[in-house]
């Protein structure tokens, strides 16, 4: 099998990767994202290629570095529906006014994924979730921020669906990885095409 590396030390992916009994290594990607996101944002590029866009750099950068190996590259972006994204909160205060922006309504969750080798990308898909948030009041809001911080400050949309962030949702529509931020299924599909993985 080619080399995986994965370009994220997140753990969220790294546990799905591993719990799908794939063999990797994980490195941090060096890209400048938030930079990189707010350019493509100030350009007009819509969440969907924003996502795509930062897993290819992330992806291409490292496949520079290692051209034999496969190199995975995943982002994803926030988008309610009257087209204002979100990113991850900078502060307590950002994460109680985007869970106040998000309570009652539904939005998009674009969940990105890129594989590179040789410095180019060659297989890439994006994944879309229907996430409808419940009503939230001010005082659980407050809460799950205090309570929850230091997990999801990391986490666009201040929520881990594995963990106490499955409270803010009545409804779901689309795959549990996409959440998680891996598309898991289209990638393991396109591994097997490869002969990469058995079928």
């Amino acid at each position: 099998m080619t080399r995986l590396i994965l370009a994220s030390t997140s753990r969220a992916r790294k546990q799905i990767l591993e719990n799908a009994g794939l063999r990797f290594d994980a490195m941090a990607p060096m890209v400048d994202e938030e930079t990189y996101r707010h350019s493509l944002g100030a350009n007009g590029v819509k969440p969907r290629d924003i996502a795509d866009a930062l897993a290819e750099a992330k992806a291409v950068r490292l496949s520079v570095r290692f051209p034999d190996a496969l190199v995975i590259g995943a982002d994803q972006m926030l988008a309610l529906d009257d087209g204002t994204m979100l990113d991850k909160p900078e502060s307590v205060e950002i994460a109680r006014a985007q869970l106040s922006q998000m309570a009652g309504q539904s939005h998009r969750l674009f969940s990105a994924v890129v594989l590179a080798q040789g410095g180019n990308p060659v297989w890439r898909h994006v994944g879309t979730v229907r996430m409808h948030v419940r009503p939230l009041s001010p005082a659980f809001i407050d809460d799950y921020v205090t309570r929850n911080w230091d997990s999801i400050r990391h986490c666009v949309g201040c929520y881990q669906i594995e963990a106490e962030g499955a409270q803010l949702f009545n409804r779901i529509d689309g795959d549990h990885f996409d959440i998680m931020g891996l598309p898991l299924l289209p990638l393991l599909a396109y591994l097997r095409e490869r002969k990469e993985m058995p079928s």
